[in-house]
């Protein structure tokens, strides 16, 4: 199976500990995914979702600036994603390339 990286989405977010942001990426895998049925759309949806959250991380209930940071940083990734996203499924079945997600 061919892996080529696609471009990298980063979202950078100040770290309580770090001087400088913090960024991570995370790669969805599409090689296996029809991208020209729903199903397979759905299934990408699924994996973007899961990679950005994995990639925001996540905080205590009780902590709203760290909440508010983890949201913004989710709808951040989401508007950089969303380009490539479009792009493959315009091309469904040619592409087979990981998606890079990250923050």
């Amino acid at each position: 199976m061919k892996t080529l990286l696609a471009s990298m989405i980063l979202i950078a977010l100040p770290s309580m500990v770090a001087a400088e942001p913090v960024q991570v990426s995370r790669s969805v895998a599409t090689a296996d995914l029809d991208l020209s049925t729903q199903k397979g759309q759905r299934a990408l949806d699924r994996r973007l979702t899961i990679a950005i959250d994995d990639a925001c991380g996540e905080t205590s209930a009780v902590d709203l600036a760290g909440r508010n940071d983890i949201r913004t940083c989710r709808a951040d990734a989401w508007a950089k994603v969303e380009a490539e996203r479009e792009q493959r499924l315009a091309q469904a079945g040619r592409a087979k390339e990981p998606i890079a997600v990250g923050r």
